[in-house]
């Protein structure tokens, strides 16, 4: 039994650090984004760079745990913006707005995520190998989409293949337009955010609820 609560108080204390390290790689990418390397992170967090590598193994498996943190969050944001009492077309608009507002709210976090650093020949420290990561990333969002519209919308006897086609789709548009937009800012938010519920609403508005589902 104490061999079981020892276990315990140690895998506690680990995931406690663990937490600490993200929070610290966090400040650097919020600093840095693109460029945030391990040296930069093991000095925020007040130890080596082996003793970061031990926890995360390489650079990216620490990018794929910052990337879990901050899609963890987006997501449950997006699935509040979906549960929100609201006719179906404003909580079109407000999940795309969350999106967009996400990014804007930490544009370095979003351009460590999906960005490589601009630097043509980059050093082993000099940022993370982001584009062997961030496809997964958006993949994850698509199939998360596709299992909340296959639960709320009925799309006839292909509802499953369709509502993976939707979420992939939506998620593409999303991610390239807001991408264009952080960049130039060309508009307002508000006004990308009319548009492309304009471009969504035909087929949204046209299809009816799942029975038994949550409705949407």
């Amino acid at each position: 039994m104490e061999t079981t609560r020892q276990a315990e108080r140690q895998r506690t204390a680990a995931e406690q650090r663990r937490r600490e390290l993200l929070e610290a790689a966090d400040r650097v990418v919020l600093r840095d984004g693109p460029k945030a390397s391990m040296n930069a992170i093991a000095a925020e967090a007040g130890i080596t760079k082996p003793i970061l590598y031990r926890h995360f193994g390489d650079k990216g498996g620490l990018y794929r745990a910052l990337a879990k943190r901050h899609t963890d969050a987006l997501l449950s944001a997006l699935r509040a913006a979906l549960d929100a009492p609201a006719e179906r077309r404003r909580r079109v608009e407000a999940t795309l707005d969350t999106y967009l507002a996400a990014i804007e709210a930490r544009p370095q976090v979003y351009r460590f995520l999906m960005h490589p650093s601009d630097d043509a020949a980059p050093s082993p420290e000099q940022g993370f190998d982001v584009g062997r990561h961030s496809a997964p990333l958006l993949r994850r969002l698509g199939e998360e989409l596709a299992l909340v519209i296959a639960e709320r919308v009925d799309l006839g006897p292909d509802s499953e293949e369709m509502a993976r086609i939707w979420g992939h789709g939506i998620v593409g548009m999303m991610h390239a337009a807001g991408d264009w937009w952080l960049g130039e800012r060309p508009c307002s938010r508000a006004q990308l955010v009319r548009s492309l519920a304009d471009l969504l609403w035909g087929r949204l508005a046209a299809v009816g609820d799942r029975p038994g589902g949550p409705g949407f």
